[in-house]
């Protein structure tokens, strides 16, 4: 049986020289590797007291919503800024070149929930450390953050000290 990291398609060299790019395009292409992905999502999450799954988009979504629809959960979208159309909240977070803007429906958490970000990457840790901050401003709290691949090398999990961290594939370069 294939292991999750062999659905993964390693790019060598893009988007710059010495950067192995993790294509994540390639496990959801195939129904085993997208089975196997979701499933390894849901076993971190299994023993989790929690009422709401929270995905950014667009790849938050792809593994988000199975999730939350397997383990009967809603789902919250956080979206890049302009895309939603009810009152928001926002938070600027940093990029490597410049800055972004992601919002949450200002109503989507309700104080007390307990929620798990679920993503496909982490890297600098800069969008789940901004999802965060919007899910603590209206009352939420992060009980669980998933991961289905960590570039260990850009030290994201730093940024998230404090809250459980979990990834199914951890690659130690960048």
């Amino acid at each position: 049986m294939k292991k999750l990291e062999d659905y993964v398609r390693s790019i060598p060299d893009f988007p710059e020289p010495g950067i192995i790019f993790r294509d994540v395009t390639t496990v959801i292409q195939d129904p085993d590797g997208l089975k196997l992905a979701v499933d390894k999502l849901q076993e971190m999450v299994q023993d989790v007291d929690y009422d709401v799954v929270v995905g950014p988009e667009s790849r938050g979504f792809i593994f988000g919503v199975p999730v939350a629809y397997n383990m009967h959960k809603s789902f919250v979208p956080v979206r890049k800024k302009g895309k939603l159309p009810c009152e928001t909240i926002e938070m600027e977070y940093d990029l490597e070149y410049g800055t972004a803007v992601i919002e949450i429906h200002k109503d989507a958490i309700k104080p007390g929930q307990k929620v798990v970000i679920v993503d496909d990457l982490i890297a600098t840790g800069g969008t789940t450390e901004a999802i965060i901050k919007l899910v603590e401003a209206l009352g939420g709290k992060v009980v669980k953050i998933c991961f289905l691949m960590e570039l260990a090398g850009l030290k994201g999990r730093e940024k998230l000290s404090g809250y459980d961290v979990d990834a199914a594939v951890v690659y130690e370069g960048k």
